[in-house]
C-alpha cells in the first residue's frame, strides 16, 4: 500500500492534554489548537519524505525504513530514531519516549501519539 498522497487534517483528540505532558508552553498550544494542516506524503519504496504545512510552518520530513533519522519532538528538540513499517500500512518509532504511529487505511490518516497513557490522535482524509 502506498502512502503517497496529500491529507487534509479533519479532526482530533486529546491535543492540549499530551501538549502540556510534553511540556509545550501554554500560549504555544492555545495558537497551534485550531490550526487545519495538511501533509504530503512521497513514498519511494522504502523512502518517505513527509511535508507538513500548518499556516505559515512548514515542516519536511524524510527518512528511509530502517535507517537511523533526525525528527522533532512536539516541543521543537531535534532527536534520533529510526521508523520501521508494521504490516504494510503502519509506520512506527519512538522520540524521547513518545511512541508516534501513522497509519493508513484506505484514504483515511491517522496519527497517534501516545505518551504513558496519554494518546493524541490526529485524523486525515485524503484530498
Amino acid at each position: 500500500m502506498s502512502f503517497s498522497g496529500k491529507y487534509q487534517l479533519q479532526s482530533q483528540e486529546n491535543y492540549e492534554a499530551f501538549m502540556k505532558a510534553v511540556g509545550v508552553p501554554d500560549d504555544i498550544i492555545q495558537k497551534r489548537k485550531n490550526v487545519r494542516g495538511e501533509v504530503e506524503i512521497v513514498q519511494n519504496g522504502k523512502h518517505f519524505k513527509f511535508t507538513t504545512t500548518a499556516d505559515t510552518n512548514v515542516r519536511v520530513y524524510e527518512f528511509t525504513l530502517g535507517e537511523e533519522t533526525e525528527m522533532e519532538t512536539p516541543t521543537g528538540e531535534k532527536v534520533k530514531t529510526v521508523v520501521q513499517m508494521e504490516g504494510n500500512n503502519k509506520l512506527v518509532a519512538t522520540l524521547k519516549g513518545v511512541k508516534l504511529v501513522t497509519e493508513l487505511n484506505g484514504d483515511t490518516l491517522t496519527n497517534t501519539m501516545t505518551l504513558g497513557d496519554i494518546a493524541f490522535k490526529r485524523i486525515s482524509k485524503r484530498i
